[in-house]
């Protein structure tokens, strides 16, 4: 009888799934909650307004009085996982998963296509890409057993990592075209910038498809194979149904709690009115946060139908907006510090002496990425950063769209770190930030010089164009 051979090592195993797997072992044991970088982003702000001679009782001040500038678009960006959960979680949406969960046929390949729906989705809607992945997951695993759950979490998370703020639920590029929620002392610096000039350029384009490409590629070479795998199972998950299934309705209310009549009436004027918008003002005017919200908002209550089943499914995705909820306030009040002290005409001066017309997509896009270590957020960091980083980009007549979108694809990248926008795909895999954050960080040594690298290249294409009042 031949002798049975042990599984090979971990220094058998690819040098990309040997990496991540040393990096998923020590983001399990380092890692901390997202609210602990906001906290500190606060207190790094207040330090330096200090060290630039403010008085403490003005700083104090500044922050109070920001903590609740964003309040309008707290709202829209909780609406956006609620938008997002209530279309990915209806009944025909939850069927196309399935079908999409069979067609892997190994581990590698389920990575890999998971990293890819992950990026696509989100860019319709970072909170859309967010469950729908979540969901494609849960099925995926259960076909396929073998396949490493850190691996495929942190695949689905790829859309927030990568690509979601080229997409149509950027934060920054939907606030700089709807003048209604740009801070006033913003929209003295910007104007209106319509999404023609951010997120339908060809070079934001060019770029999106870039980063797939090269996310898809990691994650296929990154995943560990079966006998390295660390497994659902293996990590105690257990999943309950997100789902919920038809009820039989015993009384006359409850008949029109289950009846689509209403819930699919509603959706239809909200539909038509849509459909009006876009044929008086043209796709690109009217589309805004808003508008974005109040589609969302439309296709859910009709691919649910029935009006308990649509709220049962708003009720499950609020949990995933208490992140969203408690951190914007803080980040108000860093806008509140930077914008209303001498920080921002000092930083605005000092974009303009440390770069140069050439090197300033660069600086920009570091600096930004650096930023979103402590204020993870697309559209709280842009506010905070935007008057002086855009009043820089006027002194240097650099595009002001590409500047947003610079800032765009620079922003995603500490989401491959920082653990706050992985807080509802957490809901959904039932694991923690540092299950994820290991293959996540390898992903980020591939994007980051290439995403310099673009921002670089394609800003040389552009010309400048003033502020325009909207």
């Amino acid at each position: 009888m031949a002798p049975i051979e042990p599984p090979p090592s971990r220094a058998e195993a690819a040098p990309l799934a040997r990496a991540g797997m040393r990096l998923a072992d020590a983001c399990e044991r380092y890692f901390p909650d997202a609210f602990v970088f906001a906290l500190a982003a606060v207190l790094m702000v207040l330090l330096a307004g200090l060290l630039l001679g403010e008085r403490p009782g003005k700083l104090v001040r500044a922050f109070g009085d920001g903590f609740w500038v964003l309040v309008p678009f707290t709202m829209q960006m909780a609406l956006i996982i609620v938008g997002g959960f209530v279309v990915a979680s209806s009944p025909p949406v939850a069927a196309l998963i399935r079908r999409l969960a069979s067609l892997p046929r190994s581990p590698r390949g389920a990575v890999a296509f998971v990293a890819f729906f992950a990026m696509l989705t989100s860019l319709l809607s970072w909170g859309l890409s967010l469950v729908f992945t979540g969901l494609l997951v849960r099925e995926v695993t259960r076909r396929i057993p073998r396949v490493d759950y850190r691996a495929i979490g942190s695949a689905a998370y790829l859309g927030l990592g990568s690509v979601w703020a080229l997409g149509l639920s950027s934060s920054a590029a939907q606030l700089q075209a709807t003048r209604s929620v740009i801070p006033a002392p913003l929209l003295a610096v910007t104007g209106v910038i319509p999404l023609s000039q951010t997120l339908f350029l060809w070079q934001s384009l060019l770029l999106a498809a870039a980063l797939i490409a090269l996310s898809v590629a990691i994650a296929w070479l990154s995943c560990p194979r079966p006998e390295h795998a660390r497994t659902a199972e293996e990590m105690g998950i257990r999943f309950e149904p997100l789902i919920v299934e038809r009820g039989r309705a015993a009384t006359p209310g409850e008949r029109w709690d289950e009846s689509p009549v209403l819930g699919v009436a509603v959706a239809v004027v909200m539909l038509v009115y849509l459909f009006l918008l876009f044929r008086d003002k043209g796709a690109a005017a009217a589309f805004d946060l808003n508008t974005f919200n109040f589609a969302f908002l439309a296709l859910g209550l009709l691919l649910h139908g029935r009006p308990r089943s649509f709220l049962t499914a708003v009720a499950r995705s609020v949990p995933a907006t208490s992140g969203v909820l408690i951190q914007f306030p803080f980040y108000a009040g860093i806008f509140g510090l930077i914008s209303n002290t001498a920080i921002a005409p000092f930083m605005a001066g000092l974009f303009v002496k440390a770069t140069t017309r050439s090197t300033f997509p660069v600086v920009v896009a570091l600096y930004s990425a650096l930023l979103g270590l402590f204020v993870p957020s697309g559209g709280g960091k842009w506010v905070v950063e935007a008057p002086y980083v855009m009043a820089a980009a006027n002194a240097w007549q650099i595009h002001l769209g590409w500047t947003v979108q610079i800032y765009n694809a620079a922003e995603a990248l500490p989401n491959l770190i920082n653990p706050f926008w992985m807080l509802p795909l957490m809901g959904i895999l039932n694991v923690r930030a540092r299950d994820l954050a290991g293959f996540s960080i390898l992903q980020l040594a591939f994007h980051a010089p290439v995403v310099l690298f673009l921002c670089w290249l394609l800003a040389q294409t552009f010309t400048y164009l003033p502020p325009a009042a909207g």
